[in-house]
């Protein structure tokens, strides 16, 4: 087989070449990416969906790094802002638990609790700002709810609800005694859910009470007969 033979200088001329052209290909993939950034620059990307509801610079203007654009909300980002005398806020703090009472009745556990740390000098009061869930809630931004801090520890007492007698403006219940007497005694509600009432008043832990009214009616009557 005859051998083919380059000259250095050709070789050297060709390789120059190739290195040339490599260069060129970086420096236009370089200019791309340059490009794409511009690009991206002229881009405002929100970091959740939502609604917007004001624009702070136009169209053609020109900005500055930090500068506000747009303003917006989320109906699954909300939150709430809360004002409260600085006599709770050392227990507000220290537990850092809140529930959201809802128009409706409801009730939601906040995410978050979040006080900040100086007091309104006019007011003597603190701002805290209660994080909402990722869940439907119904609410609407600049509506108004009742929040319900955690401030310490108790046990509380509930009753079926169908435990009640209501008599004229009275409520009680039919308490049985250790000698299986019956005796209607009057309580103070407090919270209701569903099934069930907090007593405040009027019943102590331990006591028995007859879950069915009529059938301790009928043996309260059954009591005074014998008597």
């Amino acid at each position: 087989m005859a051998k083919q033979l380059l000259a250095k200088a050709a070789l050297d001329q060709a390789r120059a070449r190739r290195d040339a052209a490599r260069a060129s290909l970086e420096a236009a993939r370089a200019g791309v990416s340059a490009a794409g950034e511009q690009v991206d620059y002229t881009v405002i990307r929100s970091p959740y969906s939502g609604i917007l509801v004001e624009r702070h610079v136009e169209v053609g203007e020109s900005v500055q790094p930090g500068q506000p654009l747009i303003s917006g909300l989320s109906l699954q980002n909300l939150r709430l802002a809360v004002e409260v005398p600085q006599s709770d806020i050392a227990a507000i703090r220290e537990y850092a638990e809140a529930t959201v009472i809802l128009p409706g009745g409801g009730r939601i556990k906040a995410e978050e609790v979040i006080v900040f740390p100086y007091a309104d000098p006019s007011t003597h009061s603190f701002k805290i700002r209660v994080e909402l869930p990722e869940v439907e809630t119904g609410l609407q931004p600049g509506m108004t709810v009742k929040v319900a801090f955690k401030t310490g520890e108790a046990e509380n007492l509930w009753i079926p609800t169908s435990a009640l007698v209501t008599r004229s403006e009275v409520t009680a219940v039919y308490v049985v005694g250790a000698d299986n007497r019956v005796a209607l005694r009057q309580v103070r509600l407090g919270h209701r859910r569903e099934g069930e009432v907090e007593v405040l008043a009027g019943l102590a832990k331990g006591d028995r009470i007859a879950a069915d009214p009529l059938a301790a009616l009928a043996h309260l009557a059954g009591e005074s007969n014998d008597g």
